[in-house]
């Protein structure tokens, strides 16, 4: 899926998430989630693929292992969630960090 949720408002955005997780639980299915939103990625998924820029190269696999099923409200809570989404943040903007330097 590519940017799935991203037209929608916030809470049906939160809505479709659970939605997803529910129906990937349910069934056993995996998915491939493309997303800009650290913050959808680290909820929904079971490992995170961090890219570069154009021309895009992988920077990291990033495992995720919060507790299952998750919760918009207390996943997000979580110190472990907290740290995976600062840990792939910090992967996104060093290297645009580094090119505002040169």
């Amino acid at each position: 899926m590519d940017e799935p949720f991203a037209s929608v408002d916030a809470q049906t955005r939160a809505d479709l998430e659970d939605l997803v997780a529910t129906l990937r639980d349910r069934f056993g299915i995996t998915m491939v989630l493309v997303t800009h939103d650290i913050d959808e990625s680290v909820y929904l998924s079971d490992r995170v693929i961090v890219l570069s820029r154009s021309p895009s190269t992988v920077l990291a696999q990033v495992d995720i292992e919060l507790p299952r099923p998750r919760d918009q409200i207390k996943t997000k809570a979580m110190q472990q969630f907290v740290e995976k989404r600062s840990e792939i943040a910090q992967m996104i903007r060093r290297p645009v960090d580094r090119e505002a330097h040169h």
